[in-house]
């Protein structure tokens, strides 16, 4: 970051202004990998996800939607690190010839490496060296186009970047002083780390100002059913999202094409509209500074009645990928929501039998290609029957001028009859409790059940009437133990 890490300067999100006079090492300071060529490094350690076909297959799609050119790799499996370097000294020096060999600009590792173990790396190649995150941090700092995503991304580098400031001052004396006179570069390192320090501050207050809008935009929507997209970075979120609603939202073949959410009205068959939200991809080992700032741009997955967890089928580390998101959700508050399991990219399977091993270990999950439309029908079935688990059957009345109610319960409610007479109209309808008190409040008056409504639906009686809700003591409204399972 800071004079420290690879990012670019010429990115919007970034107003490095107030950084003109700390003098960084200039070596540093040329902040993007795009264009760059670049050395892959990966560490293999025990209790660590890797892929002996490819270790470092990730790693290369991070680089290449970074931009750069990826012209050698290394590996090595280590029962621990090396603290001073992280890898052997045996592959330093192999490391530092196959940067000569291969003409390198950029050292990328797979791992993340403490500042003084860069340090080291650097003088010993001779050669810029960027770890996981900061590559990850580049990566999100060029694709931000939101001013909130903007500022999620500059305050996950400054938090990333302030306690690595030390390390970045070569060019400040280190001269010690006695008791009461301090060094220059001590001076000056103090100094800039309190302009990092307010502007972290400066952020953080404006993002708040941020989150609390979004909170109130979607709970605006509370009404709304919303389900929320989730997954592992290019898991064909986005590309499922186009497929069910007609959107036009931004999906490509690499990672982290989508930073920010977007929602847009999907329509069921039985009529009904849900709100589809595409959110952020996630990965392994994503910067919790990162997380901790994207909260807010998570918020609709918070708030939403339903995930719906994308996965890559086709992906020999599927399971891992499972895993990371649900720590991802944990860590910001979704680990609790309710969560359908969907294996797309089942066109792409190299065999049936993969397919076969995840869904034997998640039998409630559904597989789908959202490129060929395979399998939409029991995702839409799966996801109404997820939709309908906490209906209730309600009685309404209201008047036949009340149009507005009449053609919002049409789209919002489930088996909708409407029953005219001379002086008012009887709808009978499946609501959850957030729609039918929306429904109350644009002018509907809930009636006590009678014997027209569908049986074996427990209905949500109307408060004082103690009469209608012993009758759904009966077992012929007894919920069904899978429903609740739901």
């Amino acid at each position: 970051m800071i004079g420290f890490f690879d990012i670019p300067i010429k990115q919007p999100c970034l107003d490095w202004s107030i950084f003109s006079t700390l003098g960084f090492d200039q070596s540093r300071s040329e902040l993007s990998v795009r264009l760059e060529r670049a050395v892959l490094v990966g560490v293999g350690l025990p209790g660590r996800p890797w892929d002996e076909a490819d270790p470092l297959a990730e790693l290369r799609g991070l680089a290449e939607t970074a931009g750069s050119l990826v012209v050698g790799q290394l590996t090595q499996k280590r029962h621990g690190l090396q603290l001073g370097t992280y890898i052997g000294t045996g592959k330093v020096r192999e490391l530092g010839e196959l940067v000569k060999s291969c003409d390198a600009d950029v050292i990328l590792f797979d791992n993340d490496l403490t500042a003084s173990q860069i340090k080291a790396l650097e003088k010993a190649t001779e050669c810029k060296v960027l770890d996981r995150s900061e590559l990850i941090l580049d990566i999100f700092a060029t694709r931000a186009r939101t001013a909130e995503s903007r500022l999620q991304v500059e305050l996950a580098q400054l938090e990333y970047a302030l306690p690595r400031l030390k390390r970045m001052w070569t060019h400040l004396s280190r001269v010690k002083a006695g008791i009461g006179m301090r060094g220059p570069g001590e001076t000056q390192l103090e100094e800039d780390r309190r302009l990092v320090g307010h502007r972290i501050r400066d952020l953080r207050e404006k993002l708040r100002v941020v989150q609390g809008r979004k909170e109130r935009e979607v709970a605006s929507r509370s009404t709304e059913p919303t389900i929320s997209i989730v997954g592992y970075t290019n898991a064909g979120k986005s590309t499922l999202m186009n497929t069910l609603t007609g959107a036009s939202v931004l999906a490509e073949n690499r990672l982290f094409s989508t930073l920010d959410t977007r929602t847009r009205t999907w329509r069921l068959k039985d009529g009904r509209h849900v709100l589809l939200s595409d959110t952020v991809g996630f990965i392994r080992d994503l910067p919790h500074h990162l997380v901790a700032s994207f909260k807010s741009t998570l918020e609709e997955a918070r708030r939403a009645r339903l995930l719906v967890h994308v996965v890559d089928a086709s992906s020999s580390q599927a399971e891992e990928h499972i895993d990371a998101v649900e720590t991802v959700l944990a860590d910001v508050g979704c680990g609790e929501q309710p969560v359908l399991l969907v294996f797309n990219k089942i066109d792409q399977l190299p065999d049936i039998s993969f397919l076969q091993a995840l869904q034997q270990k998640h039998p409630r999950s559904v597989a789908v290609s959202a490129f060929q439309r395979i399998g939409l029908e029991h995702l839409e079935e799966a996801i109404t029957d997820r939709l309908d688990s906490d209906l209730v059957a309600s009685l309404l009345e209201t008047v036949p001028a009340n149009g507005k109610l009449l053609a919002w319960l049409r789209t919002h409610a489930k088996n909708v009859e409407e029953h005219y007479t001379e002086d008012c109209v009887r709808i009978e309808c499946l609501l959850d409790g957030a729609a039918l008190g929306q429904a109350l409040r644009m002018g509907a008056i809930q009636l006590r059940p009678d014997n027209r409504l569908l049986p074996g639906i427990a209905t949500e009686p109307v408060e004082g009437e103690a009469d209608s809700a012993a009758s759904l003591d009966s077992p012929a409204n007894a919920p069904d133990e899978a429903d609740e399972a739901d």
